[in-house]
């Protein structure tokens, strides 16, 4: 028998009789067959599985212990000898249990097998640990206890390493906040990316197969590293400590998360003597039923799920620093100037991103922002593009650039939109006080009343920046930074009301009102319309000049999407004017501007145009692009969300910016922002707008996209979206509502609410202990109807709660087209209709003449 075999014949149990050999070629199909294995049974070594149908380890013990091979649904991951194993570094010296003082002890039952005695170290430090494997249905669980002989201080520990085979083997891993780890950007040899996390979702779509390993250690802080080795393989470290892990103080890289030097991410940490219990959890998930999105229908759904799997989740730098920079950038900054972290979650559509992003948020909430309301615009890794002395220890600044005045209204936006997109009152409620500091800061900047707030500059040659295009001039009077507070105000309004304060969200109401009406006047009456041109100017220097009239789309996109612009010949004459200079000039995407900002109105270096913020195309603005355009002309809309799914397929979107003349790739940072179309596609095209209190949907699809069926998590429920050209749907697995236009719709157990259009009061509850489908036939000031479609046998009981009727007022009820009675809503313009084992079909409420 050649080495090979006797290795498998070891794997099995250690078997002794030839007769148990068939045993031993089926084992084969499911394990390894490793040189490995064979070099064991040199040393005495012995040799243990632990499978589950679809998870299966081989474990090997003698002079070392360490897991040497990893299957996942039937594919190898792992086949090393040291493919995962313990480890501390203390000093020079690294400890393992690659290199055991003595065999540790096996203890084998049905589910389990357990390992003690595992001594390693010398004579000054000794590691003793005790390792559990136990099956847990289709999952296995490893559980590590550990003790040291005395305290140290660890250049680096792992409790364990994972060495997968290669840095292809997996795409990518999603961490438990939602972040992403993705390999396409290890192009190095010992790069190394470091989080806090305690789960990591590992993925590889082409094959379909996910791993997700999960650590619970209680009472400790715990890290990830993911690093692309010397020999190419992928390595995940997971280190438990006491106390947080920081990067390694190695100033000025001090907060860097990302590195290329083959240095330790993380700094030297103190552990102490006593016994830490640590355990791992190895489970597979199928990653289309857990990441799909659905059936697209007429769009590459492989490139639509691949950016906002990716690109879209690329700002999350770690678990409290979400931006739209990625963590791949040299400085790596975050913008907490940008108005569209949040809605990056309506396309994400992760549980985890959007518990991730609150808690961000939460220290962005403590730490961000100054006693005075002024919210710190920017986080980096380094100082480097911080104003002097204008940051503080947690790495939040003034940008260099001037005072970014939109990171006031962005961070109420944020914290707006992702209560949306959770429904999480007790979490808002924590940045109520928060929120009206930011907003009061800036409000306050409005000196002669007219609801346009003012910049920190007074004019141009200052040239000093106050928005997102932070190397453009703009001063005084910013149509930028006034279009995203309006859109700040009007969706904090609601939450104030909601919370209870009537008196504030009046004043926020009142201010919008000013803000939408000074904005909205020519140049000549003090706003921002600039007739000359049919487009919003970017600002008004204080002497009265006007700057910025070369049709700066993200101002005229975001006067349309955010409702400031209700003209719709204004809106035509806008978005007309763009489409017609971007079929001349065949670009694939909208860009910053769509002619030259005057000489003085920027940096140098910006000149001649087009070059960099005067000129070249920023994906980050595409779903206001997408959303201004749905409405008008959806073909428009789905032709840009279609160019940049074919840009994903020629470069990966892998770039900040694309070049006017060339549209070739520029810049070193990768963008979350490139995906914002995609997300603009599903908001804006499908029509997925989560709120607090419903699932709204408003699609405008083109024929091209009709029959699309789409899977979202809704306030952690799951729903299917059905659109079709004529009708849409909303379902879970109990209830189903159909119409022929906009709708919201929310369901808890035994009851769904219909809502008509965009109104956020239900207009119908059904209540029903069977599964109930109901398709909306007319819902008007006349009459209610709609059909019923229950399971066979048809529910008990199914009863209607007709709102927002005329009070004390007497209605027809008609059931099957025939009129059976009278009835008269209450004093609140409520009707309740309650049948008993009914095949009715059609329902009507008619207000009599």
């Amino acid at each position: 028998m050649n080495c090979d075999k006797i290795g498998v014949f070891l794997i099995f149990c250690k078997m002794k009789f030839a007769t148990q050999l068939l045993g031993v070629l089926l084992l084969t199909i499911l394990l390894p067959n490793t040189q490995a294995a064979c070099q064991s049974t040199r040393d005495n070594s012995e040799i243990d599985s632990i499978v589950t149908p679809t998870i299966s380890m081989v474990i090997i013990t003698g002079n070392s212990i360490s897991v040497i091979a990893l299957k996942v649904n039937g594919r190898a991951m792992i086949d090393d000898p040291d493919g995962m194993c313990t480890s501390i570094k203390v000093g020079r010296t690294t400890y393992s249990s690659l290199h055991l003082q003595a065999k540790p002890l096996e203890i084998k039952t049905a589910d389990q097998i357990r390992f003690t005695g595992i001594r390693y170290g010398d004579g000054d430090l000794t590691i003793n640990e005790t390792w559990t494997f136990t099956r847990k249905g289709e999952a296995i669980q490893w559980e590590m206890e550990r003790n040291y002989s005395k305290p140290v201080i660890a250049e680096e520990a792992a409790t364990p390493v994972i060495n997968f085979g290669n840095i292809s083997t997996w795409e990518g891993a999603y961490q438990g906040y939602g972040g992403v780890a993705w390999f396409y950007l290890f192009n190095k040899k010992n790069t190394t990316y470091g989080v806090h996390t305690s789960s990591s979702d590992f993925w590889h779509s082409k094959f379909n197969r996910g791993l997700r390993i999960s650590v619970d250690a209680p009472e400790k802080k715990i890290a990830m590293s993911y690093t692309r080795d010397t020999n190419d393989r992928l390595s995940c470290a997971i280190t438990v400590s006491d106390q947080e892990m920081l990067p390694l103080a190695d100033s000025p890289t001090h907060r860097r998360r990302f590195i290329t030097s083959g240095d330790p991410i993380w700094a030297p940490f103190p552990i102490t003597p006593g016994t830490t219990k640590t355990c791992l959890t190895f489970s597979y998930f199928n990653f289309r039923e857990k990441y799909g999105r659905g059936t697209l229908v007429g769009i590459d759904s492989d490139q639509v799920n691949a950016v906002l799997n990716t690109i879209a989740r690329i700002g999350v730098i770690d678990s409290l620093h979400f931006g739209g920079n990625s963590w791949h950038t040299p400085y790596g900054p975050i913008c907490l100037h940008e108005q569209y972290i949040a809605q990056l979650g309506l396309g994400i559509n992760d549980p985890a991103f959007l518990r991730g992003y609150q808690s961000c948020l939460d220290f962005y909430r403590d730490h961000a922002i100054l006693p005075d309301g002024r919210v710190y615009p920017r986080w980096a890794y380094t100082n480097e593009d911080a104003m002097p002395g204008r940051f503080n220890e947690y790495g939040f600044y003034e940008a260099r650039w001037g005072i970014l005045m939109d990171s006031n209204p962005d961070y109420v936006s944020d914290v707006s939109d992702l209560f949306d997109l959770t429904g999480d009152e007790n979490w808002v409620k924590g940045h109520q006080l928060s929120c009206e500091k930011a907003l009061d800061w800036i409000l306050k900047r409005d000196s002669n009343d007219n609801g346009l707030v003012e910049m920190m500059t007074d004019n141009r040659t200052q040239k000093q920046s106050s928005d997102w295009i932070d190397i453009i001039w703009g001063s005084y009077e910013n149509a930028f930074v006034n279009a995203k507070l309006y859109h700040a105000l009007v969706k904090w309004t609601i939450i104030e009301k909601l919370l209870g304060n009537p008196d504030k969200a009046l004043y926020y109401e009142q201010f919008a009102a000013k803000l939408k009406s000074s904005f909205n006047k020519s140049t000549k009456q003090g706003g921002f319309w600039d007739e000359e041109n049919g487009c919003y100017i970017h600002w008004r220097d204080k002497d009265n000049t006007i700057h910025g009239r070369n049709r700066v789309t993200p101002v005229n996109f975001m006067a349309i999407a955010y409702d400031i612009c209700d003209d719709k010949a204004r809106k035509k004459r806008i978005l007309d004017a763009i489409e017609t200079q971007m079929q001349k000039e065949n670009l694939f995407f909208w860009p910053l501007a769509m002619s030259s900002y005057a000489p003085d109105e920027g940096k140098e270096w910006q000149f001649p145009f087009p070059n960099y913020e005067n000129g070249d195309l920023f994906l980050s603005w595409g779903s206001i692009g997408v959303e201004a355009y749905a409405a008008y002309n959806p073909a428009i809309a789905l032709k840009y969300v279609k160019n940049v799914l074919a840009r994903y397929g020629q470069d990966g979107l892998a770039y900040q910016r694309y070049g006017r003349q060339k549209q070739n790739g520029l810049g070193d940072d990768i963008l979350a922002g490139n995906s914002l179309s995609i997300v603009g596609l599903f908001q804006a095209i499908y029509g997925v707008n989560p709120l607090y209190n419903r699932f709204y949907l408003d699609p405008h699809i083109t024929p091209e996209l009709a029959g699309t069926t789409l899977k979202y998590n809704f306030h952690d429920h799951s729903l299917t979206i059905n659109l079709d050209t004529n009708t849409c749907a909303v379902s879970n697995d109990q209830f189903k509502v159909i119409s022929k236009k906009s709708f919201g719709f929310n369901a808890t157990r035994d009851q769904v609410s219909y809502f008509n259009g965009a109104d956020p009061i239900a207009s119908l509850e059904i209540t029903s202990d069977g599964p109930v489908t109901i398709a909306i036939t007319a819902w008007n000031n006349k009459t209610r109807s709609w059909k019923q479609i229950t399971a066979k046998p048809p529910a008990k009981t199914v009863k209607y709660l007709i709102s927002q009727l005329r009070p004390n007022t007497e209605y027809i009820i008609s059931i099957d087209k025939r009129a059976i009675k009278r009835a008269k809503s209450d004093k609140s313009g409520n009707l309740l209709l309650q049948e008993h084992d009914s095949d009715a079909t059609e329902y009507s409420i008619i207000t009599p003449v």
